[in-house]
């Protein structure tokens, strides 16, 4: 078991009086270290942020110091560690610090971070925590605004089994083990800063000796080592020091659940029941917090009146609908995308900011290809959800050359992802950034939501040319 001090009366604001209140760090604090996966070397400053701001991720070493939000909605990749992105900017490995943020009570924050990977520090996240206690934390006047789960929320993903019920606090029980059921362990507790820092935050990370060389193979763990993490083989376990705790192989397995919770962006209520987690998983059941938070004001949408004069708000299922600078109608639309039924695939653009924008696609039963996609249980194909992000990218691009008598070439797709079906009489809500554009070449990286869930995504190369 770790040896602990007793923590400092500016760490201890955490769960008293405080914890209505949303709460940041008293002063900027920083570590430096190497990154696990990457190996690279990466200086990391905490500093505090203005309450309602949540946990951002400000990449120093880049021009413009771009910030990538923690949250669910920014989830790019989840092998081996989560993953975060904006257009082709990444931060991976981000759960260990995300959990001694939530863990420690602090609602916002700004990560700086000089390369694209946290430092590893010893595989837990126990420095992390010591530098939030040697700094403090400090009350913000605004309320905190936790979520307490309305109804259980089931998952089931390759072997992971996850259920999230009800709570007053935040509980995690957990059972781990590895495809042959080796070194299985379970373990229960409540969250709260003191039990966190004492029996969770110095559990490290760990793998199997089997999976080495297929980790090294696919450019990961080039900064892995006994210094951080523990290594089993066989029956043996590989570590510079004895084992922290009984069961610090689940206990680690529940540290990342907390930090890929935090990805909600506000504290949970609820009982968390997880047997072999995961990245992919924990940041889907997330996904389906989202959507439990959500369904109650698309139920009360569903319900509500239509505004006499305002077809356009009695359509929209979701805040998303709403249009700003930009927006065009479905003539519009034609005037800069040559494309025509069957094959136009946006019916207007609900705003357009400098890189960004935003169109949506009236998915309804009269689409053709609904009659052999599939017969008796209608889906929209995956590729036209492509086609419709490559679309509304060029329509950004040829707005941006400020010619109508231009086209846009669909050259390649990367990073394709689809999550969910689209059905008839959805609204396929599609958000594109232009994250680079050289001549007439483009990149964008590309959304499709319905009723803002993520049902798709993908980044897009295409070529602007002379019809």
């Amino acid at each position: 078991m770790p040896q602990n001090s007793r923590l400092p009366s500016a760490f201890a604001i955490c769960s008293n009086a405080a914890v209505l209140q949303q709460q940041t760090l008293n002063r900027p604090t920083s570590f430096s270290g190497i990154g696990l996966h990457s190996g690279n070397p990466v200086n990391m400053t905490f500093l505090p942020a203005a309450a309602n701001s949540g946990v951002r991720f400000r990449r120093v070493d880049l021009e413009g110091k771009p910030e990538i939000e923690a949250r669910v909605e920014n989830v790019s990749e989840t092998n081996r560690s989560t993953t975060l992105a904006r257009g082709n900017i990444k931060i991976h490995t981000v759960e260990h610090v995300l959990a001694a943020l939530a863990g420690c009570g602090v609602d916002n924050a700004i990560i700086e971070l000089d390369a694209n990977e946290p430092p590893i520090a010893d595989g837990s996240a126990r420095e992390f925590c010591k530098m939030i206690q040697s700094v403090g934390v400090v009350a913000q006047e605004e309320k905190r605004k936790p979520y307490t789960v309305t109804e259980p929320i089931e998952l089931e993903l390759g072997e992971t089994l996850m259920t999230l019920f009800p709570g007053e606090g935040l509980k995690i029980t957990c059972t781990s083990a590895d495809k042959r059921g080796r070194f299985t362990q379970f373990y229960s507790t409540e969250v709260t800063p003191e039990i966190w820092e004492r029996e969770l935050s110095h559990a490290r990370t760990f793998c199997f000796y089997e999976e080495i060389e297929y980790l090294i193979k696919n450019g990961l763990i080039k900064g892995g080592s006994l210094e951080n993490a523990v290594v089993i083989r066989e029956d043996a376990v590989l570590t510079t020091e004895p084992l922290r705790y009984p069961e610090e192989f689940v206990r680690h397995k529940m540290l990342d659940i907390l930090g890929d919770l935090s990805l909600l962006g506000r504290p949970i209520r609820g009982h968390v029941f997880a047997i072999k987690p995961s990245h992919a998983a924990n940041c889907e059941l997330v996904r389906r917090v989202v959507a439990q938070i959500q369904k109650p004001m698309r139920v009360a949408q569903t319900f509500t009146p239509p505004p006499a004069k305002s077809v356009a708000v009695a359509a929209a299922p979701s805040e998303e609908l709403t249009t700003g600078d930009g927006a065009m109608d479905i003539e519009g639309v034609m005037k800069w995308l040559p494309h025509r039924y069957p094959f136009l695939m946006v019916d207007r653009v609900l705003r357009m900011d400098g890189n960004r924008i935003v169109g949506a696609k009236n998915v309804t039963i009269n689409e053709a290809y609904f009659q052999g996609h599939f017969p008796g249980h209608p889906i929209m194909p995956g590729v036209l959800q492509l086609e419709a992000i490559a679309q509304v990218a060029g329509i950004l691009m040829i707005v941006r050359a400020e010619d109508q008598h231009q086209l846009a070439y669909f050259m390649s797709a990367e990073n394709v992802k689809w999550r969910k079906p689209v059905l008839p009489g959805d609204v396929l809500v599609i958000e594109v950034e232009l994250t680079k554009v050289r001549g007439r070449i483009g990149k964008a990286k590309g959304v499709c939501k319905v009723a803002n869930e993520i049902v798709s995504e993908a980044e897009v190369t295409f070529m602007v040319r002379n019809a």
